[in-house]
């Protein structure tokens, strides 16, 4: 299937190319959002066939030699899962926020832009000039489509990136969270964070149902690992002890500078980690 590009209502751009499902707004002067939008549809065509012929690196796990590799999008893939590369991870746990953030990246550099944010599925790329703002409504559980907590970024924060993993998401999660969404310097960081953060949120018990990742989806790049395909009702006190343990390796990875913040939800309970600078209301909390 060839790539598509469509507007949408409110002046939004829609690239869609296989996996790939963008969603781009711009706020400028008329010119310069069409001539970032113009940007991004010219480039977008060529961003999978670029991954596709690294595939086999990009799906290769991390280890003690890092990849080589020249493409910008797997370079930034490479970047963000680097710090991760004491336990298994590949590149491939940063492509949506690459991708995200690549897109981003162009449109700034065609034109001068006031706000611009790139959403790829959910892993969101941000782009704010000096004295502006965005708001970010965060969904905990996607089997139940309402806003859970609103996040609201400054261009004096550090933040230029949102991600959200989880088991119920369109990425295969080894933990059991709803869901895990987090605030990071980039797109790419805060992709491969969620990852690493919707993993440790778990617990053992007969409620949870797991297979081989390589029995649930042919493209996997996680092989024969153990991922969650279902969660029944756990109790209180498991929910509680499994969002804990997310929310220590959240704040672990806020203390070394890979995370601002993080938003944990399971099961009705919610963990907020680092977020005294933002505004992260929820009637969960």
């Amino acid at each position: 299937m060839s790539a598509q590009a469509s507007l949408l209502p409110g002046n939004r751009l829609h690239l869609n190319h296989g996996p790939i499902d963008l969603v781009l707004s711009a706020d400028g002067e008329a010119t310069d959002v069409r001539r970032a939008y113009e940007v991004a549809a010219a480039l977008f065509p060529n961003i999978l066939p670029e991954l596709v012929a690294k595939l086999a690196v990009l799906r290769a796990p991390i280890g003690d030699v890092r990849p080589i590799v020249m493409s910008p999008i797997a370079r930034r893939m490479v970047d963000a899962v680097w710090p991760y590369r004491g336990v298994l991870i590949t590149p491939m746990a940063a492509v949506a926020g690459a991708v995200a953030e690549h897109v981003l990246e162009m449109m700034v550099e065609a034109a001068p832009l006031r706000r611009a944010i790139v959403n790829n599925g959910g892993d969101i790329a941000i782009h704010l000039a000096e004295g502006q703002s965005v708001r970010a409504g965060v969904v905990g559980d996607l089997s139940l489509p309402r806003m859970d907590a609103m996040i609201e970024i400054a261009s004096s924060d550090p933040v230029r990136g949102v991600a959200t993993s989880g088991w119920r998401g369109r990425s295969q999660s080894l933990g059991i969270a709803d869901s895990v969404t987090v605030l990071a310097q980039t797109a790419a960081m805060s992709d491969a964070a969620a990852t690493m953060i919707a993993n440790e949120v778990n617990v053992e018990d007969p409620a949870i149902e797991r297979l081989p990742a390589s029995q649930v989806r042919d493209d996997t790049d996680l092989g024969d690992l153990l991922v969650t395909v279902a969660v029944g009702l756990l109790s209180s006190q498991q929910v509680a002890q499994a969002l804990e343990n997310g929310a220590r390796r959240a704040a672990e990875l806020q203390a070394r500078g890979l995370i601002t913040a993080a938003y944990l939800q399971l099961q009705g309970q919610v963990r907020v980690v680092g977020a005294n600078d933002l505004t992260v209301p929820s009637r969960a909390a």
